[in-house]
C-alpha cells in the first residue's frame, strides 16, 4: 500500500488488522500533530490557532523560561512566527466577539486545553492528582476554605501571594483562633484548583491569578460538570488518538494521564464500537490503535525545533519507539554530569529527529545562545546528509531568534555540530 501499511488477518479475533512499518507510524504521528501541513502563507491568525488546537488538544505549561515559554513553542514549531498574544488572548481573555478558547487545568501536566474539555478532566477519569494530599488540610480547616473562596470572589483574579496578605494579619479572626500558615493558603489554592472550585482567570508575568469558574467558563461548560467518568474516558481517549495518529493503549492513557482502568475500558469499548481501529506496528511490543481513516501521508516535509514539552515528544519512551531518539531533560542533572545541556531542543527534519541543541535566549546581549549542538548518528530514522542538517538547523535557529526579537545566533563549542553550525551561520 502507498502509505506503507499491509493488510493482515488477526488470527486471534478473526478481524482484519493493518500492519504498519516504522516509517508509516512516524508519518502518521507527524500528520496527526500538524507537521504534514503547510505553514500559513501569511500572518498567523486566531483561525489558524484554533485549527491547530483542534489537532493537538493541549499546550503544556512550564515555569522554565530559558529559551521560550513551553506553551508558545509548539505553535511556533508548526505554524512558524506568530504573535504570542494569540495564545494569551485565547487562554486568558474573553470578549463577546472573541470568546475564550482555552482554560488551564492539569491534563498531561499543567496545560491549556479547549474550554469544552474542562468537565471531562474533572470527571474522575484521570488519575488522582497530587493535590489530593491537601484534602486533609481542607477538611481540617473548613473556615480557611470558605474565607479563601470569599476572598477570590471579592478580589479575583488574584494571586496566591495577594490572598496570603488578605487572609493574614489584616483579616478578622475568631478569638483564640490560630493564624494560618502562608503555605497552607497556597496548598488550599492548589487543592481548590485541582477540584475545580477555582480556575485561572489570568496570568501576569506567568503568575497564576485564581478566579471562580463561573466568571471564567461559559454556562454550558459549567452545566456539563460533573461529567460521567466512563463517558469522559472514551471522549478523552478519542481526542488522544486523534492527536497521536497511532498509539498504544499506554500512549493514549498518558496524553491526559487517565487512570489505567478507565483508559483500558474505554479502548476496549471504542474498539468494539468501531470508533478505534486496531493496528500492528512492526517492532512495537504492544498493539496499537488509530482512528479509522487516520491520515498517513506518503511523505512529510517539515523543519522544526521542538520544546522539551512538545506533545510530539513529551512521552520519552514513545519518542524512542517512533524515532529511535533517546531523549531526557537534564534540568535537574548537575552540570558536570549533563550529556547534552540544560534545556535541549530536538530538531525535526522531514520525518526524523536529526539533531539536538542546547538553547538559551540571552536577552541582555540580544542573542540566541547555542552552548551545544549535537547530530544524531545516521540510522533508519535519521538523515545521513550532514551538510543538509547543518544548513536547515541554522535556518531554524535564525528564524527562532528573529521571532524572539533577538539579533543573532551565537554557537558555543560543545557537540559535533558546533563548528560546522558556526561556519554556516557566518
Amino acid at each position: 500500500m502507498p502509505d506503507g501499511s499491509i493488510a493482515a488477518v488477526d488470527s486471534a479475533a478473526g478481524n482484519r488488522v493493518d500492519v504498519l512499518g516504522p516509517a508509516a507510524a512516524r508519518r502518521a504521528a507527524l500528520a496527526a500533530q500538524g507537521f504534514a501541513d503547510a505553514r500559513p502563507s501569511g500572518v498567523v491568525t486566531r483561525r489558524h490557532l484554533a485549527r491547530l488546537l483542534a489537532r493537538i488538544r493541549l499546550l503544556q505549561l512550564d515555569s522554565v523560561n530559558v529559551a521560550v515559554r513551553a506553551h508558545y513553542m509548539p505553535v511556533f514549531s508548526r505554524l512558524g512566527p506568530y504573535d504570542p498574544g494569540l495564545v494569551d488572548d485565547a487562554a486568558w481573555t474573553h470578549a463577546a466577539r472573541r470568546p475564550r478558547l482555552l482554560v488551564e487545568y492539569w491534563a498531561h501536566e499543567a496545560s491549556l486545553l479547549p474550554v469544552a474539555d474542562w468537565p471531562l478532566l474533572l470527571s474522575g477519569a484521570k488519575r488522582p492528582g497530587w493535590w489530593r494530599h491537601y484534602k486533609a488540610l481542607a477538611d481540617r480547616e473548613p473556615q480557611l476554605v470558605d474565607d479563601l473562596l470569599a476572598a477570590v470572589k471579592e478580589l479575583g483574579p488574584v494571586g496566591a501571594g495577594a490572598l496570603e496578605t488578605a487572609l493574614g494579619a489584616g483579616a478578622a479572626r475568631p478569638k483564640g483562633a490560630s493564624w494560618w500558615a502562608r503555605s497552607d493558603i497556597k496548598r488550599i489554592c492548589e487543592y481548590l484548583f485541582g477540584t475545580g472550585a477555582l480556575t485561572t482567570g489570568a496570568r501576569v508575568h506567568f503568575q497564576r491569578l485564581y478566579d471562580l469558574p463561573e466568571r471564567v467558563l461559559p454556562p454550558e461548560v459549567l452545566a456539563a460538570h460533573p461529567a460521567d467518568p466512563e463517558v469522559s474516558a472514551r471522549a478523552l481517549v478519542l481526542r488522544a488518538a486523534g492527536a497521536l495518529g497511532v498509539a498504544t493503549e499506554p500512549d493514549l492513557r498518558d496524553y491526559y494521564r487517565l487512570g489505567p482502568a478507565h483508559a483500558q475500558r474505554a479502548v476496549a469499548e471504542l474498539l468494539e464500537e468501531g470508533a478505534l481501529q486496531r493496528v500492528a506496528v512492526r517492532g512495537w511490543r504492544h498493539p496499537a490503535y488509530r482512528l479509522p481513516g487516520a491520515r498517513i501521508p506518503r511523505r512529510v516535509t517539515a523543519r522544526a525545533l521542538l520544546s522539551p514539552f512538545d506533545p510530539l515528544i513529551w512521552e520519552r519512551a514513545r519518542t524512542e519507539r517512533l524515532f529511535g531518539f533517546r531523549y531526557r531533560i537534564e534540568i535537574y542533572v548537575p552540570e558536570p554530569l549533563r550529556e547534552y545541556g540544560y534545556y535541549v531542543f530536538p530538531f525535526l527534519l522531514d520525518d526524523a529527529l536529526v539533531a539536538r541543541v542546547d538553547l538559551k535566549a540571552d536577552r541582555v546581549a540580544g542573542v540566541l545562545r547555542v552552548p551545544g549542538a549535537f547530530g544524531e548518528p545516521p540510522g533508519p530514522s535519521t538523515v545521513a546528509d550532514r551538510p543538509q542538517v547543518v544548513a536547515e538547523l541554522a535556518a531554524a535557529l535564525h528564524e527562532l531568534a528573529a521571532w524572539q526579537g533577538l539579533d543573532g545566533v551565537v554557537v558555543g563549542e560543545r557537540g559535533d555540530l558546533a563548528a560546522p553550525l558556526t561556519a554556516q551561520l557566518r
